[in-house]
């Protein structure tokens, strides 16, 4: 997947046809939620992760250095509004990502992310997309607003669909992790279990999988962050932001506007990618316009700090045994 290019114009075209009808931008959820019994909900056929196949970020004459960029966001309770918003400031992440050079090749996978334990679709995946077909995968995001009474969702789900379910050439062929972005509120469960892997993905599974196991994988591939968003039901939960902050250190990223949320993106590329410091970063949204420059600036500043050890790195991969496991890797 990945081929075309990303238009505002097919983008602005969409929206007006939508105006026009009178239809909205996540139209399937719409749909599906206001005429069926919630026992009835299902994922749209083309986001269901159910006899997943691998979802392929690859180059191409088109796009020769890809960069595979995967957004999932919480859509339980109060999260249900982070895809609306991500679906209507799309503009201006592809505007810095690309107009302002952070990175030449961006293909990127729109997910979400609810309970396996008490909702319908707990887990929803799109394809690596260079073209407006992005949009499309976002719109169908079913929106169900579930999850338990408890500060658990199934992120774990997310990150085994990251590291077993795709295929990066970034990653492959060279040796460059790609970005995932988990946005929410909530904590993972400490382990996959086979029982929902079986479930939610068809997948033969026998045992259990430790969630530092899982995240090492995913590692592998990918840089990981947490977004914890302003408006979120646990914004500011200590317990919450323990959990992560062990899991990921400084790249829990606490943002107090959810507007700023794909401007945050963004901009955490540009660092990642050393094609910006915050400072620059900041400079290129007043630039286009944006107003998120002091909340992003809050939220990054310590990623800001710390991008010269833990950040993204761009310098191949190099196995120091191979034999180890997925921790035995160390960067150039």
């Amino acid at each position: 997947m990945g081929s075309g290019t990303w238009s505002t114009h097919v983008y602005g075209a969409a929206a007006s046809y939508r105006a026009a009808s009178g239809t909205s931008a996540f139209d399937y959820s719409d749909r599906v939620t206001s005429s069926a019994p919630r026992h009835t909900w299902t994922a749209h056929a083309g986001l269901d992760p159910n006899g997943l196949s691998t979802r392929e970020s690859r180059d191409s004459d088109e796009h020769p250095a890809s960069l595979a960029v995967s957004v999932m966001f919480d859509v339980t309770g109060s999260m249900r509004a982070v895809p609306r918003t991500l679906q209507a400031k799309l503009p201006e992440l592809f505007g810095l990502l690309l107009r302002k050079g952070y990175v030449t090749d961006p293909q990127i996978l729109f997910g979400a992310v609810g309970d396996a334990t008490c909702d319908r679709v707990p887990l929803q995946l799109g394809q690596f997309e260079s073209d407006n077909r992005m949009d499309d995968d976002l719109g169908n995001i079913l929106l169900e607003g579930g999850g338990g009474g408890q500060m658990t969702e199934s992120y774990e789900l997310a990150l085994y669909a990251m590291a077993r379910h795709t295929s990066l050439d970034c990653h492959e062929k060279r040796g460059r992790r790609g970005y995932l972005f988990l946005i929410g509120d909530e904590m993972p469960y400490g382990k996959v279990k086979a029982r929902e892997i079986r479930a939610v993905f068809g997948d033969e599974a026998t045992e259990d999988i430790p969630l530092p196991t899982i995240l090492a994988e995913v590692r592998q591939k990918f840089d990981v962050y947490f977004i914890v968003p302003a408006g979120a039901a646990h914004v500011g939960n200590s317990a919450v932001l323990g959990a992560w902050r062990k899991l990921l250190g400084q790249n829990v990223i606490e943002l107090d506007d959810l507007a700023a949320v794909c401007e945050t993106i963004a901009l955490t590329i540009g660092l990642g990618e050393e094609a910006i410091d915050l400072a620059a970063g900041l400079d290129d949204l007043a630039d286009i316009g944006s107003a998120a420059g002091d909340s992003v600036g809050k939220a990054l500043a310590t990623l800001d700090r710390a991008r010269g050890g833990l950040a993204h790195s761009t310098a191949p991969l190099i196995d120091t045994a191979p034999d180890a496991g997925p921790s035995a890797t160390t960067r150039l």
